[in-house]
């Protein structure tokens, strides 16, 4: 019961949410490439949808769409000249700003008493880890790799997207 009064809490708070986490990305310099490359309004919707549709990527979603999913928006990232590491920022920022607004709430402090809480904390991670996987195959077969913040230098990756 636990856990989906904690998911519906984090739906229920998506807008806000997503608002906070857009602000301390304009203030991080770690994804400063992704924010001049990738519109304002796109990257804020993508950030929403995983908050506000959670329970549905945890329980109903299969591996298969959430491949689907996180391939395109690699591909699309990377053909936006985004660099992986900002990418990879924004996921990682994504899942650190949901623990840090559960701690706010006083949620983390309580005794997981349930095998229900463990399970959703574990789908947690899930999601958020194969998210980054699915994002860098994306990447990869692309075929573009960015070196610092220049310009794609273009490689022959497809054979090692293929092989996954």
């Amino acid at each position: 019961m636990f856990a989906k009064k904690l998911v519906e809490l984090i739906e229920t708070h998506a807008d806000g949410l997503t608002d906070s986490l857009m602000h301390k990305l304009k203030e991080s310099p770690r994804c400063e490439v992704l924010l001049q490359r990738v519109p304002s309004h796109e990257l804020r919707s993508r950030i929403h949808e995983i908050y506000q549709h959670l329970a549905e990527w945890l329980s109903s979603k299969t591996e298969s769409e959430l491949e689907e999913r996180y391939i395109g928006m690699g591909v699309r990232r990377a053909r936006q000249g985004v660099p992986f590491s900002d990418f990879l920022w924004v996921v990682t920022a994504v899942k650190e700003h949901l623990w840090d607004y559960l701690e706010q709430q006083g949620l983390m402090e309580e005794p997981i008493e349930l095998w229900g809480e463990i399970d959703l904390l574990n789908s947690l991670q899930r999601f958020f880890d194969r998210a980054a996987y699915f994002g860098a195959i994306g990447y990869e077969s692309a075929g573009v790799h960015l070196v610092g913040h220049g310009a794609p230098v273009h490689a022959d990756l497809q054979k090692v997207a293929a092989a996954r």
